[in-house]
């Protein structure tokens, strides 16, 4: 006797486990690690590279929405690159995409073993990025919706670390707690220090690449899941 099995995908995900990965998609450990030089270098004037990026950002996923409406199919972006560009297009937009989040995957858990090692010197330094390289491909191979799961409570713990390092910034901002230096940080200095002066035009320029980056990879989630 012979069946016919159709197969389809498992579409098990609720709108808030697709909400809080995408957000845990631009908050990474890489994150934490790679925007202290930029933020050294550039200072508050890097709120402005972020904004611009975000701008961008926004258009883009405007018109990736209005795709996804049009046409909800499981490949997003790359399957619409397929049939409105071609062939090529549509192959070298899959690809790319895949190599960028496995060059970002390296770079996440390279930046757990540098913090590890920070807290814990006497821990090699390889061996919590291929604990946390086994964890993610574990969680990969789990169902659907515990996927969905883990993705949400740790993506709402990076949100929630994120705000809580907001809130204490502006505490040492206008309340002045903790010594951060010989003079206290103030609204007056940031706008010392805006990093828009000439010597610092051109390096927040540059951060518009890394700001880009990081807000581009979480929102693509966004399509790809939805569809």
């Amino acid at each position: 006797m012979s069946q016919t099995a159709t197969a389809s995908l498992a579409r098990n995900l609720r709108n808030r486990h697709i909400q809080l990965i995408a957000i845990g998609g631009t908050i990474g450990v890489g994150l934490f690690l790679g925007s202290a030089k930029a933020i050294h270098e550039a200072g508050p004037g890097l709120l402005l590279a972020y904004a611009v990026g975000g701008v961008a950002i926004f258009f883009i996923m405007r018109a990736l929405g209005e795709l996804l409406t049009y046409r909800p199919v499981a490949g997003s972006f790359a399957s619409y690159a397929d049939e409105f560009c071609g062939p090529l297009p549509g192959f070298i937009t899959g690809w790319s995409y895949w190599f960028a989040w496995v060059v970002t995957v390296m770079a996440e858990i390279t930046a757990i073993g540098i913090y590890v090692d920070f807290w814990l010197p006497q821990v090699p330094q390889w061996l919590p990025s291929l604990i946390a390289l086994l964890a993610l491909y574990g969680a990969n191979l789990l169902a659907v919706r515990v996927f969905g799961e883990l993705e949400f409570w740790f993506a709402l713990i990076k949100v929630v670390t994120i705000v809580a390092l907001i809130i204490a910034g502006l505490c040492v901002i206008l309340f002045h707690i903790g010594a951060l230096g010989p003079s206290p940080v103030d609204i007056d200095e940031l706008i010392r220090t805006t990093g828009l002066e000439t010597r610092k035009v051109d390096i927040v320029l540059l951060e518009l690449d890394l700001a880009g980056r990081l807000q581009r990879h979480g929102q693509q989630l966004v399509s790809l899941i939805e569809s």
